[in-house]
């Protein structure tokens, strides 16, 4: 009997969770014991970075070739549709945050309007906490917060970090509203493409901004992605 690769290993793992997965979902459910390697989550990495079976959909997602159509279908993916492509990207960073968040114990939050969102097939509504802000200051900052793309709370339900996923829309309406909201003993994140750094950076440097300019930290789509993956070793790294 022909012995099956580690390769072929993954790929049929795949197959059965619908030609889809992420890196974590991948690293929870492949069978190792018949692997001789101390670091399977490395080695799976590599797989599905190098195995010409496999496409990367987004960073920590990744797809069987053979069942392209199918699954870009489940995830109303059209490639080279740039609304389509936003959809998807806006709402997959929002349950990677919304994910991460829980793992934290803290209490996680996406806008009402955002609650039909899909992370890969799962509506946000169904995988955060609320969509209904917590009474926890004035009604007029609450209409500041109550459009962030995600929030945490704590155990005292007073918001811990606020995400604004920020795709192609304009960064600056981001800061605006996290000036507004600065008097919270808070972070802010602006979570885009790497390639946006630099955009971030100098609307973060106008004067107006000076008071958070310490507080909002970018974080890149693939970093987002890694800390998702290795949720049972990141300790502190949002804090």
């Amino acid at each position: 009997m022909k012995k099956i690769t580690q390769e072929q290993q993954v790929i049929e793992t795949m197959r059965q969770t619908g030609g889809f997965a992420t890196l974590r979902r991948l690293n929870e459910i492949v069978d190792f014991s018949t692997w001789k390697t101390k670091t399977p989550e490395a080695t799976i990495r590599r797989i599905v970075q190098d195995s010409e079976a496999i496409f990367r959909i987004q960073p920590g997602l990744w797809a069987l070739v053979e069942m392209r159509d199918e699954v870009l279908s489940k995830f109303n993916l059209k490639p080279g549709n740039q609304k389509s492509e936003e959809a998807f990207s806006h709402g997959y960073y929002q349950g990677l945050l919304v994910e991460i968040g829980k793992y934290r114990n803290q209490k996680t939050y996406v806008p009402a309007q955002d609650k039909g969102r899909l992370f890969i097939g799962q509506p946000l509504g169904s995988l955060a906490d609320i969509t209904e802000l917590p009474s926890f200051t004035y009604e007029e900052l609450k209409r500041k917060a109550r459009t962030i793309d995600v929030i945490w709370f704590n155990a005292r339900k007073m918001p811990s970090a606020f995400y604004e996923v920020e795709h192609t829309t304009d960064i600056k309406n981001s800061l605006s509203k996290f000036y507004e909201l600065q008097d919270f003993h808070t972070k802010f994140y602006i979570v885009a493409d790497v390639s946006r750094k630099r955009e971030f950076e100098d609307k973060l440097n106008v004067s107006m901004f000076d008071p958070i300019h310490d507080r909002v930290l970018f974080l890149d789509y693939q970093r987002v992605a890694s800390m998702y993956e290795g949720l049972t070793k990141i300790k502190d790294i949002l804090w």
